[in-house]
């Protein structure tokens, strides 16, 4: 059992000696919430197992190192992944899962406006999913790191998600659609009053409902982009503006995770290659000058080549190709020419427009 979270990799391994004390053989999954408690057990398992290969494996984590889970085991294998192992993906070659219990749980917090990750227990469905994973093959064993009495006074499942999102493109859709109030829906779950009274608020300030809570033109428009309503805004803002193509770029940029990719084992290499498009006054503008730079590269680039040299440069190759897509549906649907070449901006170029961009940003 674990005693409390300063201990978690110390008890991961001493689950792992036992183990292979009773002559385990097979892989070992850890479940652990997040990347920093990966890179601490990773660390701590190295120092005691120096002869197993230790793999981390999250979401964020360069699919060349993902994929180091799926090649055949060389030495005695332990896999840290977070909850993307539980349900997403099957690791292959299995047969022991050791779970401490926890996973980061997305939730919309209303004081703040703020969808949050909170470390949380994990409802006993979740768990029972997580001991599945050894068995797989044949005939497994799951250790878990808490007591029986603290699994049975679990959930029996994960709170939907309607519970915990942010309601707002939700609201949107639903007016668009004319199905109604949301308080008279016939949800399976129906979300929290607060949550929705968020949703509502936002809708209002941004200009998506008016005052009696009705859908707007703007709402309208809205609710045609595939974004979040306030990263929509964002975008309307920007139309038809000297700096439509910055904004447009950047309301792409911010409904895509971050195609930055800094490895544990280079730090150093990854900052210094994103430093060559790093502005020394906004995130936001070295956003648009990586954006310009992976344009010029697709422009001179085969396919191949250009997935080398996202690889070479410490960026992701799909997040980039799927933030180039939204830009393209943006550009469409706001009626604007979407740009094939690669834009000609500089640093200073982009300084001199901060104050336009940044105040589309802050619609």
């Amino acid at each position: 059992e674990l005693a409390d979270d300063s201990d978690a990799e110390g008890a991961i391994a001493d689950a792992v000696a036992e183990l292979w004390s009773r002559g385990a053989s097979g892989g070992i999954l850890v479940f652990l919430p997040g990347e920093r408690e990966i890179r601490d057990a990773a660390r701590v398992l190295g120092g005691r197992f120096p002869d197993a290969e230790i793999l981390p494996l999250y979401s964020r984590l360069a699919s060349s190192a993902q994929d180091l889970v799926f090649l055949p085991a060389r030495k005695p294998r332990i896999v840290l992944a977070t909850n993307v192992a539980e349900t997403s993906l099957t690791v292959p070659g299995i047969r022991y899962v050791i779970d401490t219990g926890t996973a980061r749980i997305s939730r919309f917090a209303p004081r703040t406006g703020v969808q949050q990750l909170h470390i949380e227990p994990v409802s006993q469905a979740s768990a029972n999913q997580r001991a599945g994973r050894c068995g797989r093959l044949g005939p497994g064993t799951c250790i878990r790191l808490y007591a029986a009495d603290d699994f049975a006074a679990r959930p029996a499942f994960t709170d939907p998600e309607i519970k915990r999102a942010n309601l707002a493109g939700v609201l949107l859709q639903m007016a668009a659609l004319g199905l109604g109030r949301i308080e008279t829906f016939p949800w399976v779950d129906a979300p929290e009053g607060r949550h929705v009274a968020e949703a509502t608020r936002v809708l209002e300030m941004l200009g998506a409902f008016d005052e009696r809570g009705m859908l707007t033109p703007l709402g309208r428009e809205l609710a045609r982009l595939p974004l979040d309503p306030r990263i929509g805004r964002i975008a309307l803002a920007g139309r038809g503006t000297p700096v439509e193509t910055e904004v447009f770029v950047l309301a792409a940029a911010l409904s895509v995770q971050d195609p930055h990719e800094v490895p544990a084992d280079a730090p150093d290499a990854a900052r210094e290659k994103h430093a060559q498009w790093r502005h020394r006054r906004s995130d936001f503008l070295s956003l648009l000058l990586l954006w310009q730079r992976f344009r010029q590269w697709s422009a001179s680039a085969s396919n191949r080549q250009l997935r080398r040299l996202c690889r070479e440069h410490f960026v992701s190759f799909l997040r980039l190709e799927e933030w180039e897509a939204v830009y393209h549906q943006i550009c469409e649907l706001l009626g604007s020419r979407t740009a094939t070449s690669a834009p000609n901006w500089t640093a200073e170029s982009l300084e001199a427009v901060y104050a336009p961009i940044h105040q589309a940003l802050l619609a």
